[in-house]
């Protein structure tokens, strides 16, 4: 927001000697942050020249230039004529132009720049004929600044631009405007109104709300005022799109008188280009107050104005001449509610624009809900000044007060006569009072804040404040739509207060555990399999049918256990994902595509699993606190979501190199890296055969606790998967629950005393049928080898004659070791037997000589 310090005057007690910097710095106190200064920036010698002769030269680099002559009076010290080079050709001999001389400083934004006499294209020339950006008005850099054409329609200021007078006062450069960024919840300052207000916080300079006064000259509603209907069938949130319509009508009009030169030149430093009158009128009224006004041709509308909804199918041709296709949620003014002439709150249509025959005007003043007018000028990428301050919330009792002063500009300076049809339809819902313990504001912010100061801060923003003993009810102004709960209350008594006030003090962290433990468990297995080599990714968690169906998945039930959600994403992935191998495929075929034919990641991530119907969760309206009931039919409609740790090896997991060949990843390696983890958790894991999709049916194993609850799987993925996705051969993966594996480490872990006492070794080969697994061989070894036995390793599998048919060897090596002596070599073997006896009894073993 742009705001002329003249203008700012007008509302508020500025000191006389206070600068644009001064005024930047005391609205950075309340929270309105500086964003630029404008106008000022201009030194030295800027005055009128007319240009007596102007020859044109062209050059080598095929630029031409124009070598001039320029009357600047006696500002030149001498009289004479000005030599200038200037290469702008909008103007010509005999027009009056601003020009800079010698000694003089403009603003750039580098820095300052003062301007000498130089030599270019041949030609000393002493100064420069300027543009508006040259001189900080405006960004237009095509042409110079031709002050026979700027003022031809203000007889005054042409008056003064005589050769030699001083420019900086006639094109109003001696006059500052300070620019600052308004939040999203301060809308009242859109305005010079609602900036004025907020110095006068800053820095206890009185202030004079214009809208008061104007608010005792409004007439009442008449009877013949126009006719004007409320309707909303699809309001947002509860609430109507329109609930107050204020409007005024004009009558003899005279469109084509000027706009005042004074409010062209606010209008202009309040960054907004004049227009007409009309026009200029309500973009002046809207700055000043914060207002949005819209004027209509009144010979163009039917006998009644109807606010409502958009129907389906319904297109506005709006004042930019494009033909928009509307939204139902889409709010509008229509011509007696049947053919629409204007998107409420951000565009009018074209179809009642004011037109160089236009002498009677209805002027429109309205109350907009906020949400409305936000997504309707999103939808249709259409934003407006009226749009961006209606969308952050416009005082509902303004209109009348606006409308009053538009009425009266248009009365003095188009000749027009303020018409007896005065409207105001609907009424806006009254703020509601928001109570507050008096301590609360110390209490949050740390400072001492005593009774007085925060009644007194309340009361200063302009809230309505009754106190009941230790507690208070401010009822919020009706500026202020921002102020909803206590905490709003004490943002305010910190800011008005001074934020500089507040003490920086380092606070003193509470005492407590530290990491929990699942935080632990994924860090031991992030850095356990980091250490591996493997890389940790991060994947969308969002999966379509089709990716259900390339990896071999029973696409109903997989969507049966997740839900559908609207991706912002991707309208083709609209599930939530059910592992995590669905989604890091996805990472494998990207690193791969890019030269990384060696692949190792993981990731550690949630998935969803319903094990039920689905329910909906109940919705409440934004700003209010949901019910305790409603909060737990939120929490009981999240499906579950267990965290899982996803595997991905691709290519080689030893690379060939002067050592030797390489070796390809196999689920080997999975499983190692399966039993890292099992040994950093000191978990107990057990591996069978399984068959599982998205895993090859032979080379595939279930991992699970030792009680039996299910881990997980791990193994090779299936060829139709691997082509399917496009992966490379062979890529191996696994899954497992995170969350049952961090239970099951919760548990005390003993350290062993490390034996002192020697190992004793003993080699067995066993002949079982196939089907039995080396998995449940071991275990059988390990419940008969007893106490003693430390180890037990397969490190040999033979199938072939020597064991017949349908049967394999499998040769494991048996460690055992004492904690208090040297075991003998009868014990070694009593044990030995002890295990394989267990073994025999459990698969039928047998001892292979």
């Amino acid at each position: 927001m742009r705001v002329p310090v003249d203008w700012l005057r007008e509302y508020v007690a500025v000191p006389a000697e206070a600068t644009g910097v001064d005024i930047a710095a005391s609205l950075v106190a309340v929270g309105l942050e500086e964003e630029g200064l404008h106008g000022g920036g201009v030194t030295g010698p800027l005055v009128v020249g007319r240009v007596l002769t102007l020859e044109k030269e062209p050059q080598k680099n095929g630029k031409t230039i124009n070598w001039c002559s320029v009357d600047v009076g006696d500002a030149n010290g001498t009289g004479e004529p000005q030599g200038i080079v200037c290469g702008a050709h909008n103007f010509e001999a005999g027009d009056l132009v601003p020009v800079i001389l010698p000694g003089g400083v403009l603003p750039t934004p580098q820095g300052p720049l003062e301007v000498s006499a130089r030599k270019t294209y041949g030609h000393v020339s002493a100064g420069m004929i300027c543009s508006e950006r040259e001189l900080g008005l405006g960004d237009d850099h095509d042409g110079i600044i031709v002050l026979t054409r700027r003022f031809a329609d203000d007889p005054e200021a042409l008056a003064r631009c005589v050769p030699g007078a001083d420019a900086i006062a006639i094109l109003g450069l001696d006059r500052e405007t300070v620019e600052v960024n308004v939040t999203p919840d301060r809308g009242y300052c859109f305005s010079v109104r609602g900036v004025a207000r907020e110095y006068g916080h800053a820095t206890g300079a009185e202030f004079t709300d214009p809208a008061a006064d104007l608010a005792t000259r409004v007439p009442p509603p008449s009877s013949s005022g126009h006719p004007v209907e409320l309707t909303d069938d699809a309001p947002i949130r509860g609430r109507a799109g329109c609930d107050r319509f204020n409007a005024r009508v004009v009558r003899g009009l005279d469109v084509s008188a000027p706009s005042p030169a004074w409010m062209r030149a606010r209008l202009t430093e309040a960054g907004m280009r004049p227009i007409s009158l009309a026009v200029d009128v309500t973009n002046y009224v809207m700055l000043g107050l914060g207002q949005p006004l819209h004027a209509y041709d009144l010979a163009t509308l039917g006998e009644r104005i109807v606010v409502r909804r958009a129907r389906p199918g319904e297109r506005l041709t709006t004042l930019d001449d494009v033909d928009r296709a509307l939204d139902p949620e889409d709010l509008l003014i229509t011509d007696g509610g049947v053919t629409p002439i204007g998107l409420a709150g951000v565009m009018g249509g074209a179809s009642t624009e004011i037109s160089g025959t236009t002498t009677d005007v209805l002027l429109e003043a309205a109350h907009f809900d906020p949400v409305t007018i936000a997504r309707t000028a999103r939808r249709h990428r259409l934003p407006s000044e009226a749009s961006r301050r209606f969308e952050r919330g416009v005082d509902p009792e303004l209109a009348p007060a606006a409308l009053q002063l538009a009425v009266e500009l248009l009365v003095e300076y188009g000749g027009a006569t303020a018409g007896d049809e005065v409207t105001d339809a609907g009424e806006a819902l009254p703020a509601r009072p928001i109570t507050m313990d008096l301590g609360f504001p110390s209490r949050i912010v740390g400072v001492e804040y005593d009774r007085e100061t925060v009644i007194g801060v309340l009361e200063a923003i302009g809230c309505d404040v009754l106190v009941d003993g230790t507690s208070l009810a401010a009822t919020p102004p009706s500026w202020r739509p921002d102020l909803t709960t206590a905490e709003d209350l004490v943002e305010e008594v910190a800011r008005i207060h001074g934020y500089e006030r507040i003490p920086s003090v380092l606070p003193t962290p509470p005492g407590g555990s530290g990491l929990t433990h699942a935080q632990r468990v994924r860090r031991v297995v992030a850095n356990v399999l980091a250490a591996q080599g493997l890389s940790e990714v991060w994947s969308a968690p969002f999966v379509g049918e089709d990716r259900l169906s390339d990896l071999g998945l029973d696409v109903a039930a997989e969507t049966a256990r997740t839900v559908r959600i609207a991706n912002p994403l991707s309208d083709e992935q609209p599930f939530m994902r059910t592992s995590l191998v669905s989604t890091m495929v996805d990472a494998v075929r990207r690193n791969v595509s890019r030269g990384a034919k060696d692949v190792g990641l993981f990731e550690l991530g949630l998935v969803t699993a319903l094990d039920g119907p689905r329910t909906t969760a109940p919705t409440e309206d934004v700003g209010v606190l949901p019910s305790e009931d409603t909060l737990a039919a939120i929490r009981d409609a999240v499906p579950p979501q267990p965290r899982h740790l996803g595997v991905l090896l691709a290519g080689d997991r030893d690379r060939a190199g002067w050592w030797g060949a390489g070796r390809r990843a196999e689920v080997f390696d999975v499983l190692e890296l399966v039993e890292a983890l099992a040994e950093a958790l000191a978990v107990e894991v057990v591996t069978t055969a399984d068959a599982a999709m998205p895993w090859h049916p032979g080379r595939c194993a279930r991992v699970s606790l030792a009680d039996g609850t299910v881990l997980g799987h791990v193994g090779e993925l299936h060829p139709k998967v691997v082509a399917a996705l496009g992966l490379p051969a062979r890529t191996v993966s696994g899954e497992l629950d995170l969350d049952a594996l961090t239970r099951a480490a919760e548990h005390t872990v003993v350290a062993r005393t490390l034996a002192t006492y020697p190992m004793a070794q003993s080699d067995v080969a066993l002949v079982v049928d196939r089907s039995v697994p080396a998995a449940a061989v071991r275990e059988a070894l390990v419940s008969g080898g007893g106490e003693l036995l430390e180890e037990v390793r397969l490190f040999d599998v033979y199938e072939g004659d020597q064991v017949g048919e349908g049967r394999r060897s499998l040769a494991y090596r048996l460690t055992f070791r004492s904690p208090e002596r040297t075991l003998t070599t009868d014990e070694v073997s009593a044990l030995r037997d002890a295990a394989v006896a267990a073994a025999a009894a459990a698969h039928g073993a047998v001892q292979r000589a």
